[in-house]
């Protein structure tokens, strides 16, 4: 039994040509949950309980990160856009069962979760995205102290193996100064979870898998992202957004008015907390999402 989610049970799902990592538990309606960089599903310890208490939950390592499947990367990337990362997922809730079900992701989930939510529009009924503006708005407004701020935004995207090598030279030094660096320090995080992130950044292939995951943000995916914007073909869901009032999102983006652009049915606020929410301000973040899927 895992400590940190002890009434739910894991499987490794073998699905669009990789094995993604699941944990499943509760009952009610689906809910999907995805994490961010350079994390696992371990980032909703402190929220996956409550929520299974009224919904059917399920969170998975994405693609490149935690104990899922680390492909290598293709020359332009495109096996690490969003939109094959939201194909696996799409095909993980198929094999639980689940025609439709809501999306509730942080940081790089929440980039997969938004091309989710407009690849298969049928399947994601209510979306709850957490500190993240539009990654296209990001790239295009990106200013001076967003790049000191949000480095590894343009470490990672470096041709490889660069960053890699980096990385792979110390991975808990990576993870401590990537958590620690936020206003929050390294306070938030439970030990446990620290060394799972930790753990996972060691295994081979997970520096690359990340990196990836980059390098396509800033390729491909803002090809596919711009191809959406030009159809007019926005998010039709109920979207939510929250986002840290102590993080750099708030400090150098407007996150309600960017959304607004591409949603047609969107609210949210700031949470007195920074970029890890589901860490830093769990209670709260229960509070705004039960809320908002009941």
């Amino acid at each position: 039994m895992n400590p940190l989610f002890p009434n739910f049970e894991s499987e490794l799902i073998e699905v669009n040509g990789v094995k993604i990592m699941a944990r499943k538990g509760g009952s009610g309606r689906p809910l999907l949950l995805l994490h961010g960089h350079p994390q696992t599903h371990a980032i909703w310890h402190r929220v996956a309980q409550q929520l299974a208490k009224s919904h059917t939950v399920v969170m998975t390592d994405l693609r490149g990160y935690g104990d899922s499947s680390k492909p290598q990367g293709s020359h332009d990337h495109l096996n690490y856009s969003k939109r094959v990362m939201a194909l696996d997922q799409i095909e993980v809730m198929r094999h639980f069962g689940f025609a439709e079900f809501d999306v509730l992701a942080h940081d790089r989930g929440a980039r997969v979760a938004h091309r989710l939510a407009l690849d298969h529009p049928k399947a994601v009924k209510r979306l709850v995205l957490l500190d993240i503006a539009p990654t296209l708005a990001m790239y295009e407004k990106t200013s001076n102290q967003f790049a000191r701020s949000y480095w590894h935004w343009f470490f990672l995207i470096q041709p490889a193996p660069l960053p890699e090598r980096l990385i792979e030279a110390d991975p808990a030094a990576y993870v401590r100064d990537v958590l620690g660096r936020r206003s929050a320090g390294l306070a938030p995080f439970d030990p446990r979870a620290l060394a799972e992130y930790v753990r996972c950044l060691e295994v081979p292939g997970t520096a690359h898998g990340l990196c990836e995951d980059y390098r396509a943000s800033a390729t491909i995916d803002l090809v596919h992202d711009q191809l959406e914007i030009d159809k007019k073909n926005f998010l039709q869901q109920p979207l939510l957004v929250l986002w840290g009032e102590q993080g750099v999102v708030n400090q150098c983006f407007e996150p309600l008015k960017e959304w607004s652009k591409l949603a047609v049915n969107v609210k949210g606020q700031a949470l007195p907390c920074g970029h890890y929410i589901p860490e830093e301000a769990p209670e709260l973040l229960l509070n705004q999402v039960q809320s908002f899927l009941e």
